[in-house]
């Protein structure tokens, strides 16, 4: 999804498994406050997931970083947002573009990969080729996401390693963060958030606990939250840019 409007850009990334589906409410309510906004379709997702176990994080990432690029050439200022594993990838982007990125807000970051998933993916890779799925956690009745219902290892055992490179790199984000977490979630521990929030360089920092939604929060209960939260986070941010270079 891209829409063309004012010259403050958004990218919003999508997680693990996903679709844009999970997060086009939320790139729809953006763009209807008039904003540019891109929801990339990231590589080996959104068909099934055996194109997802040819791919890897450093797949994922070029995809949002090419976005970012674009969104810049195009507008004055851009903020990342993401759900999930888009979380990491929209505070990667913040943490090796600097000033390009003006603002991060994202809804469950994950950081970490389950223990003893993660212990036996090295070798477990290469004997079962995947696992059950993580989609559509979700507490609102008759709402599903758009996943897969099987993880590919192989992939599993690349995002692990990339939730491994964010957290390195977490000290280099500097933005104003808006981080938005469910206070349950069965995808995702909400420590993950408390993480990024302890490790990140930021001063400008807001937490918003969601108290009646799971993982997939842009489609629980707390959407309408979430959206506006965060375009009340960028408007904020756009409008004292926008004074600063105005004095």
């Amino acid at each position: 999804m891209r829409h063309e409007g004012s010259e403050t850009g958004v990218l919003l990334c999508h997680g693990f498994t996903g679709s844009p589906q999970s997060v086009r409410p939320w790139a729809e309510y953006l763009a209807a406050k008039g904003l540019t906004v891109s929801l990339p379709l990231l590589p080996g997702h959104g068909t099934r997931w055996e194109d997802l176990a040819a791919t890897r994080w450093q797949d994922w990432y070029a995809t949002v970083d090419r976005e970012l690029r674009l969104l810049s050439e195009r507008c004055e200022q851009v903020f990342v947002c993401g759900l999930s594993m888009g979380g990491a990838l929209a505070l990667r982007l913040a943490a090796r573009h600097g000033a390009a990125v003006s603002g991060v807000a994202v809804v469950n970051p994950a950081a970490t990969f389950p223990r003893l998933e993660g212990l036996a993916l090295p070798l477990g890779r290469f004997l079962v080729r995947s696992a059950k799925g993580i989609s559509s956690d979700i507490a609102k009745e008759g709402v599903t996401e758009v996943g897969y219902d099987r993880v590919p290892t192989h992939a599993a055992y690349s995002c692990r390693e990339f939730f491994g490179v964010v957290r390195g790199e977490l000290p280099q984000v500097t933005q104003p963060l808006l981080v938005m977490h469910s206070r349950t979630d069965h995808v995702v521990p909400p420590t993950d958030s408390g993480l990024v929030l302890s490790r990140v360089s930021s001063e400008d920092v807001t937490e918003t606990v969601l108290e009646n939604s799971y993982h997939v929060a842009t489609l629980d209960h707390d959407a309408e939250r979430i959206f506006a939260d965060s375009y009340g986070f960028i408007s904020r941010l756009a409008a004292r840019k926008t004074a600063r270079d105005g004095a």
